[in-house]
């Protein structure tokens, strides 16, 4: 089985080629699963084999998400091998998958952002530390402009245009858009790329916008923690990453007045569905607000 595994991988990752962060699911999921059955041939599986790898996935206390996607996993991988011949048939065919829990993201008020944001770029003005001219720079493009992180880290030099304060973005699938952000965030990223990246940079030089501390492209991990130190204490929760951002920007611009489908369009989302779930946040908002403040609610 885990050179089947290993094929699979291969195929999505070059001939699908879906995401660095979906390989690494699949990869993780479908080790487990490789590890949990003892490798035994991929012809030899059975959906009760599957049924059982997820139910100890569950009694592990393994997110129901987590479980959802092993079993998409287990599809893709099964499915991939009934049309390579590797076995008659496909046993995920009677595999139910478990149902998602919907769970609303978490969001920040616009005033205590505002606060955060403001506050770093004083202290990032004051100090000409570079690493918080960077910090600052990131934060405002984070949430000015709605990304994931993925495509943050990614961003070079030549991925903005200063002039029309946009950015060009490579998303999911290798999808790219222009999308625009803020006077803020335009000021932010000009103190860094004045002040703060030529004291960071290194030989050989890179194109990448925002550096790590040793002059190379700023890691996903780090611009976490940076999320997590500085946002984590306004929305009440230590393990906040930097989609906090990215939920909280969508739920201002729908709050004030802009449309779902200019949404959708600005967090590069290829259903309009997976940007629905925003009006329901704001909804929410509405009902608290209702409640606390109508007589006669």
């Amino acid at each position: 089985m885990s050179a089947a595994v290993q094929l699979y991988i291969e195929q999505v990752e070059r001939v699908r080629r879906l995401s660095a962060a979906t390989v690494r699911a699949y990869r993780s999921d479908l080790a487990d699963l490789t590890t949990f059955l003892g490798d035994p041939e991929i012809a030899q599986i059975d959906v009760e084999d599957l049924r059982e790898w997820l139910w100890s996935a569950a009694q592990n206390g393994i997110a129901r998400a987590s479980v959802s996607r092993r079993t998409a996993s287990a599809r893709g991988l099964f499915g991939w091998a009934l049309g390579e011949s590797l076995r008659p048939d496909d046993p995920t065919l009677r595999l139910v998958t478990p149902k998602r829990g919907r769970t609303l993201p978490t969001v920040a008020t616009s005033t205590s952002l505002d606060d955060v944001l403001n506050g770093l770029r004083a202290a990032a003005d004051e100090s000409g530390d570079p690493i918080v001219l960077r910090d600052a720079a990131l934060l405002e493009v984070l949430y000015g402009a709605a990304l994931r992180v993925s495509e943050a880290c990614g961003l070079d030099l030549e991925s903005l245009d200063r002039s029309a304060s946009t950015v060009r973005v490579l998303g999911k699938g290798g999808k790219e858009r222009v999308v625009p952000f803020g006077a803020p965030a335009a000021k932010a990223v000009d103190a860094w790329i004045v002040r703060g990246r030529p004291t960071l940079m290194t030989d050989p030089p890179t194109t990448a916008l925002f550096l790590g501390a040793r002059g190379g492209r700023l890691g996903v991990r780090t611009a976490y923690e940076v999320v997590r130190r500085t946002v984590g204490p306004v929305v009440g929760a230590d393990a906040v990453g930097p989609h906090a951002l990215r939920h909280s920007a969508a739920t201002h611009l729908l709050d004030g007045g802009a449309d779902l489908r200019s949404v959708q369009e600005l967090l590069g989302h290829a259903s309009l569905g997976t940007t629905q779930i925003y009006t329901h946040v704001s909804t929410e908002r509405l009902t608290a607000a209702y409640r606390l403040a109508h007589p006669r609610a």
